[in-house]
């Protein structure tokens, strides 16, 4: 079926969208390389442009599976999905739990991983929402309301309150592991502070969740009727 699509930007991009997910994919890639081989596992966030730095790979893939042809291959591709988790995830982040067992001084790695493999679940269920049917729009939308989630700390708290190993059974007042709240608090972050800054996360996640963006794509991709002629 053939769609009329209004000119300019918003037209042009609609046309190429068969190829446009390797604009965002290249990059995901290049960042993922420079982080998982490149450079070494780092546990600590020291500014906000570190943070951006790490966060980018995971806004790249949001970005190109949002963008993702949907076509026949889509059960093969996800049943493949399975098998690179189940084949090498899986087998890795073992790996490095039992190496930190070995050497308690090195959880860099593990934590490192951890978060990859948070990522590829994410971009999982985003993957199978797309290749289900879901229009770019919503998966973006989505993927970042998902992001917002990953980053709001949530993790962190469950952390705190779960763990049954603080000194002489008392949880500590400050959260000074969560770093990523550190650079936007100025500092290790209360428990009322982390609960807050959780809160305001949820909250921009819940409101990505119900904008309307499929409406204003098709908003800005629909062509201005023409003006009645002139008799």
């Amino acid at each position: 079926m053939t769609v009329s699509v209004a000119p300019g930007w918003a037209g042009t991009l609609y046309r190429r969208r068969q190829w446009l997910w390797l604009v965002a994919a290249v990059p995901a890639v290049v960042s993922t390389l420079l982080i998982m081989v490149v450079l070494p596992p780092d546990q600590t966030l020291d500014n906000v442009g570190e943070w951006a730095f790490k966060l980018c790979p995971f806004v790249f893939a949001v970005l190109t599976v949002s963008l993702f042809p949907r076509g026949r291959f889509g059960p093969a591709l996800i049943v493949f999905a399975v098998f690179v988790y189940m084949s090498y995830l899986d087998t890795e982040l073992v790996l490095r739990i039992q190496q930190f067992g070995r050497s308690p001084d090195s959880f860099e790695p593990v934590y490192q991983f951890e978060l990859f493999v948070t990522t590829f679940i994410v971009l999982f269920g985003l993957l199978a929402y797309r290749l289900g049917g879901g229009r770019t729009a919503n998966v973006l939308k989505v993927g970042v309301a998902s992001i917002l989630v990953v980053i709001s700390g949530v993790n962190d708290l469950t952390f705190w309150a779960l763990n049954d190993v603080w000194a002489a059974g008392a949880k500590p007042a400050e959260l000074k592991w969560a770093s990523h709240m550190i650079v936007f608090l100025g500092g290790p972050p209360s428990v009322p502070a982390a609960v807050a800054f959780m809160v305001v996360h949820l909250v921009l996640a819940a409101v990505v969740v119900a904008l309307p963006a499929g409406r204003w794509v098709d908003r800005a991709l629909r062509v201005p009727a023409s003006p009645p002629a002139a008799s």
